[in-house]
């Protein structure tokens, strides 16, 4: 028999039992469904990731560190244990010791002819601050350096786009203050944010406390073993907003790399966390592979760099893991509708044994038995395979907008069709019929036409 032939032959067969035939297609399209709205999700996913690294973060841009342990900070990794033995020549960051970067690294990266814009970043903990909009009250929250690699989305003022620095008397604050003050953002325009600092006390010696105290009395040893107190103040120049654009919508007030230095050096100075740096921000000049460069860095001096390549790499395994989970669902499904498959090919097989043995009779062969039988199971993952793809692409296409309002991915879909998928999830569902169809099929093609013709 001609293929074609057997290929018509299995439709018109399923037609006999079209309910039988739809429900066991329904089972295998839910596992379809499963595996392409999780397709379609990871590559929503992915390009939304894409775009914003691509959009937002320098591509020349390096992050430099001592040790691969500084970038696995906020995340579990490292090993980091509940109890460990102080060390004076590590940093502190969030609870765990880091090796720092020192002046001397820092000479190093800035003799470098692939570098440029060599600048530590600095750890701000200001003790809290004042905004003259409401000077009456004291307030605390982030400060950060503000990194010109990265851009910043703002509301209303300066323009904080990528290779865009603040000046050391400007500050930039998120659109959450205006909120919590009660006023416009507009209005935040030009006025002035002081923050507040303090410095650690210094150890002095006797001879000085006694010469204090012969001077000035008790209030004068108070004033000199006592922490000092810095008040810098800012003229707010840009104000930050959230946006599903942006890289972050953390609500940072951001200084200039030349203020955050005054403010670190004067609160660590005295400790033994002065002029230790977690990390450097740096930019790989024109021309040059950040990648390369990356790699020199290790090879000449043992320094970790990330790229925003690492950056969407590590942010494209969290994508990948989530998408696993949710196809081993569709996965689970498919296991449970192959037995469905063999079920129903089993009962088809013993409804039609007359049919096969008057087949065999009039000299079809075992392998054109065991094709036909095949190709049904083909016909069955043919349509649940669509009607799996199909309603990925339906519910998904009704879903995005409010799943984008709901998660602030702005025009971004986070569920994204792709008819190369598609196309992939019907040809694997196909697959997985054949293989399920395979027993009955056999037991068809085995059948003695005599016994076959004798069935009732």
């Amino acid at each position: 028999m001609k293929t074609t032939d057997i290929i018509r032959r299995a439709g018109r067969n399923l037609k006999r039992a079209k309910m039988r035939t739809f429900l066991t297609s329904v089972a295998i399209a839910v596992g379809g469904f499963a595996i392409m709205g999780s397709l379609m999700a990871g590559e929503g996913a992915r390009q939304y990731v894409d775009r914003i690294i691509s959009s937002n973060i320098d591509p020349q841009g390096l992050l430099i560190a001592k040790g691969d342990e500084t970038f696995q900070v906020g995340n579990g990794g490292g090993g980091n244990k509940a109890l460990k033995e102080y060390n004076p020549e590590a940093g502190t960051y969030y609870g765990r010791d880091f090796k720092p970067v020192t002046p001397e690294d820092l000479a190093k990266l800035e003799a470098r002819g692939d570098l440029k814009n060599v600048t530590p970043y600095y750890q701000l903990q200001p003790k809290y601050f004042v905004m003259s909009v409401k000077s009456d009250k004291k307030y605390t929250g982030e400060v950060m350096m503000r990194d010109s690699g990265i851009r910043v989305e703002t509301a209303v003022g300066k323009a904080m786009d990528k290779g865009v620095q603040l000046a050391d008397n400007e500050t930039m604050v998120p659109v959450d203050y205006a909120e919590e003050l009660g006023v416009s953002a507009e209005s935040l325009i030009g006025t002035k944010l002081t923050l507040t600092v303090e410095q650690t006390p210094q150890k002095v010696s006797e001879a000085d406390i006694a010469k204090a105290y012969q001077e000035r009395g008790e209030a004068g040893v108070r004033e000199l073993t006592s922490g000092k107190v810095l008040n810098k103040e800012f003229t707010i120049v840009a104000v930050s907003k959230k946006s599903p654009e942006q890289a972050t919508n953390t609500p940072n007030t951001y200084v200039s790399p030349g203020a955050a230095k005054e403010l670190t050096e004067f609160t660590t100075l005295g400790t033994d966390q002065y002029q230790k740096y977690v990390s450097v921000v740096a930019t790989v000049v024109d021309g040059k592979d950040p990648e390369a460069v990356k790699k020199s860095l290790k090879d000449e001096l043992g320094l970790s760099a990330m790229t925003s390549k690492d950056v969407q790499g590590m942010l494209f395994t969290f994508v990948n893991v989530l998408q696993s989970i949710v196809m081993g669902f569709g996965a689970l499904a498919l296991i449970v509708s192959i037995f469905g498959i063999i079920n129903t090919m089993y009962i088809s097989v013993l409804e039609r044994t007359q049919q096969i043995g008057l087949m065999k009779a009039l000299g079809a062969s075992k392998r054109d038995i065991g094709r036909l039988f095949r190709y049904e199971a083909a016909w069955v993952g043919f349509l649940g395979g669509v009607l799996g793809v199909l309603a990925a692409w339906g519910i998904g296409t009704a879903l995005n907008p409010w799943i984008s309002k709901s998660i602030g991915l702005g025009e971004h879909h986070l569920l994204v069709f792709q008819p190369l998928f598609a196309v992939g999830v019907v040809l694997v569902l196909m697959l997985v019929a054949i293989m399920a169809g395979f027993l009955p099929s056999r037991k068809a093609a085995k059948l003695d036409p005599i016994e076959a013709l004798r069935t009732e």
